[in-house]
């Protein structure tokens, strides 16, 4: 194939994508709102990670509360798609602890992602920067999400992108967290 006639096919195949990428997207299909359950007894692991703003934050000091730990990164589309779901979460449930921990990137890089997101999170954004958390939570794939229940234990996990703001998830939760 000529040089000239491989560019034709690159231009022209570019042109195809760029109009059907938004047409694609626009047909993504709705994050799921389900939490699968895990069994009884398994404490959480430990974590204790500084936030964008060098604070440190650790897990065993939120014993008594129900707190959602989401592994994301801000190269990962699912895990981009749930985050104003997760700190519309956090405004509907103040009781509730969220922490969003970034796997492997530094804090320039989640700082510019963050300043994107409408609404802007409130809640910790961690950072996992040689991912030992992501090794010791033994999380398998962007984004995963574990409900820690009050007595330290987990209650629940997901994998994949997840609507936190649904109606029926909020009330899981609320459940989990003693309230009605």
């Amino acid at each position: 194939m000529s040089i000239v006639r491989a560019k034709s096919l690159f231009f022209v195949l570019a042109g195809l994508w760029l109009v059907a990428a938004p047409a694609v997207a626009a047909e993504l299909p709705p994050l799921t709102h389900v939490l699968t359950a895990v069994p009884t007894g398994r404490p959480a692991p430990a974590l204790k990670l500084t936030d964008l703003d060098g604070k440190l934050h650790d897990l065993a000091a939120l014993k008594g509360k129900v707190v959602v730990v989401n592994f994301w990164a801000t190269w990962c589309p699912p895990c981009r798609r749930e985050m104003p779901s997760l700190e519309r979460l956090r405004r509907a449930l103040p009781d509730v602890v969220v922490m969003a921990v970034d796997v492997g990137e530094d804090d320039d890089t989640v700082f510019a992602f963050t300043g994107t997101l409408n609404p802007a999170p409130e809640f910790p954004l961690l950072l996992d920067l040689n991912s030992a958390a992501m090794q010791a939570w033994k999380v398998k794939g962007l984004p995963s999400t574990f409900v820690i229940a009050p007595d330290g234990n987990l209650a629940y996990r997901a994998v994949g992108g997840r609507e936190f703001d649904n109606p029926e998830l909020i009330d899981q939760l609320r459940r989990l967290a003693g309230k009605k």
